[in-house]
């Protein structure tokens, strides 16, 4: 029998970020694909196997869950190099677009092939997975998560690597065993407030009512968490994120300067990079653009300081706000500055920026480890107590 594997993952609007099994293996993955022929031209082919299969993710999906099936994808870096990428779109569910669980479904096919967890039969891995991922706070409100858990469970969705170094004509059946769906603003509020273990950790923390701001590319959510739990009615989301403004850095820097950026991600990269911030290469001279990126994210930071000022003002005895998401290490500069100049809340963000992009993943990671090992507890003292009945 298969034993099902925990997998953790945070379909981001910039990037998959997912862990799985035990935390032995990771994946980021930017969110782009490109839908491809089957033969996909590659020079060199027969070096295929040497190059690095995160750049070079190519493969068909056959799932009943989605809309448009039996496609041929480009995933990831591979993606960004065509010119008809698609990244999600600003006002998009994120549980109802196909591309949520094709970056899904790509990223368990690889973690399947690449861990001793499954074996292979005759170029096959069956694949089982106890999931453990999230939505928007709006969505989860909505309930859309019920159907997007139920497009999940119950059947087989097959990914086959085709043009992809290492895994060329590799089958992977996923199914799943459970599926967790969290909504994200309380994922962020666990994460906070326990280590891997599953031990308490900032105990200073859980009986005090706090705001957790998770900023995306399409969406915001702000949960307001009192008494250890999400306020379901005083929880707010919002249908704006960062991606249009990097779009419109991306058009700009196009317009002014004749160069073309392949995707968002090479936005986020030159606006948060450690060296060389806000400069490209214009033929070949470095070049500075911190004038374009200054002026469009510093309003997106404004309306992102609104909805703060807007949510703390209905839950005045707050005491602090963490801010999170990969929108927040984008835009951490320039809220710490409109905070500073107007009324000071209490506001914290993570140095760390790779700890508040991967904040999620984590977070799913430690709940769904806990239901897996609830669950087990539970089955165990059914066990014995059928024994002691049998005896």
């Amino acid at each position: 029998m298969t034993k099902s594997r925990i997998a953790a993952i945070d379909v981001g609007n910039d990037a998959l970020k997912g862990n799985y099994g035990k935390l032995e293996n990771e994946y980021y993955i930017p969110n782009v694909v490109a839908p491809d022929l089957e033969d996909r031209p590659v020079i060199g082919i027969e070096e295929l196997d040497t190059k690095e299969v995160l750049d070079n993710i190519h493969i068909r999906i056959h799932s009943p869950a989605l809309s448009e099936n039996n496609i041929v994808y480009r995933v990831g870096n591979l993606a960004t190099k065509t010119t008809n990428s698609e990244e999600l779109d600003p006002g998009s569910s994120k549980s109802e677009e196909d591309q949520t669980l094709v970056m899904l479904f790509a990223s368990l096919a690889l973690d399947a092939v690449s861990s001793e967890a499954f074996k292979e039969k005759n170029g096959v891995y069956d694949a089982l997975y106890t999931l453990g991922t999230g939505l928007p706070l709006r969505e989860v409100k909505e309930g859309k998560d019920v159907g997007y858990r139920s497009r999940l469970l119950g059947s087989v969705h097959q990914v086959e690597f085709l043009v992809t170094p290492k895994h060329q004509g590799k089958k992977v059946n996923i199914k799943f065993d459970e599926v967790k769906v969290y909504p994200e603003g309380f994922a962020a509020y666990v994460n906070l407030i326990m280590d891997n273990d599953l031990k308490v950790i900032n105990k200073e923390l859980i009986d005090k009512q706090i705001l957790i701001q998770d900023i995306g590319g399409l969406s915001t959510d702000i949960a307001v968490i009192r008494n250890r739990n999400v306020d379901d009615d005083k929880a707010q989301g919002f249908n704006i994120g960062v991606s249009e403004s990097l779009e419109q850095i991306r058009e700009e820097i196009r317009t002014r300067h004749g160069v073309e950026l392949d995707s968002r991600r090479d936005v986020v990269d030159i606006i948060t990079r450690k060296n060389d911030r806000n400069h490209i290469m214009v033929k070949g001279s470095r070049t500075n653009v911190h004038d374009i990126t200054d002026h469009i994210l510093l309003e997106i930071a404004k309306k992102e300081y609104r909805y703060l000022r807007n949510v703390w003002s209905k839950n005045s005895q707050t005491e602090i706000c963490y801010f999170v998401g990969g929108g927040s290490a984008v835009l951490k500069d320039y809220i710490k500055a409109i905070n500073n100049k107007m009324e000071g809340y209490n506001i914290e963000f993570f140095e760390d920026e790779s700890e508040s992009i991967w904040m999620m993943a984590n977070a799913y990671y430690k709940l769904v480890t806990d239901f897996v090992q609830k669950n087990e507890k539970e089955e165990k003292v059914e066990k014995e107590e059928n024994t002691t009945k049998a005896k």
